[in-house]
């Protein structure tokens, strides 16, 4: 074990009244990175909306928000905040020295996973990945060749999706089950894909914390979890 698998940045912005501001942002991840552990640290850009709102972005209320403004697409009215995040990360990777990846939540076409790259690589010296969480990226790893460094699946997001069943609904918890052959077949063929086009691997869900499926996984060619 090494590093950090998955950094969820916006557990420090839950109870935010107010943006914090560049410094505060430098000084948080600074304190954060200096005390990871020995190893790459995979950070995620805010994921906000769904189940985790965040009170100074003041989101408005969705019908069905895990299908809505969520994770990445929040850049549309929220641009300059993920800016300020991948700055601030960068100030603070060069302050440390320490190694620093990151990648953006609920990516769902080729062309967003390349924006945030460019995005990314224009603001840091980062290895850059995006989270497979949407059925519709998932079946698009193979195209990802030269525009990520790595993949990281969020297994329960992904089930979700891929079961048309709401995470959070306790009733449904046989479909969300990590054990489904679908989503083993589909972590099979993100796995594949992405070796065969020199994209590393990961998954970062609930899922990974099972001793016996993470032997399943590696099994699959996934080549790291996140715990």
């Amino acid at each position: 074990a090494n590093g950090v698998g998955l950094f969820r940045t916006e557990l420090l912005y839950l109870s935010a009244k107010s943006e914090p501001g560049l410094e505060d942002q430098v000084a948080s991840y600074t304190a954060i990175l200096q005390a990871a552990p020995k190893g790459p640290i995979v950070v995620r850009t805010i994921d906000a909306g769904s189940d985790k709102p965040v009170p100074f972005l003041n989101m408005p209320g969705e019908e069905n928000p895990s299908l809505g403004v969520r994770g990445y697409r929040l850049i549309g009215e929220h641009r300059n905040f993920i800016e300020g995040q991948l700055k601030a990360l960068e100030t603070a990777r060069s302050a440390t020295g320490r190694e620093v990846w990151v990648m953006a939540p609920m990516i769902a076409t080729v062309q967003e996973a390349k924006d945030f790259s460019d995005l990314a690589r224009s603001l840091g010296k980062y290895k850059v990945g995006i989270m497979i969480e949407t059925p519709s990226i998932a079946l698009m790893v193979d195209q990802l060749a030269g525009i990520v460094d790595f993949v990281s699946v969020g297994t329960n997001d992904l089930s979700q999706y891929l079961f048309a069943a709401d995470r959070m609904n306790p009733s449904l918890g046989a479909l969300l089950n990590h054990w489904q052959p679908a989503l083993i077949k589909s972590l099979a063929r993100i796995a594949q894909a992405a070796k065969s086009v020199g994209i590393t691997s990961g998954v970062c869900g609930e899922s990974a914390s099972d001793p016996a499926f993470a032997v399943v996984l590696a099994g699959l060619g996934i080549e790291s979890v996140s715990v």
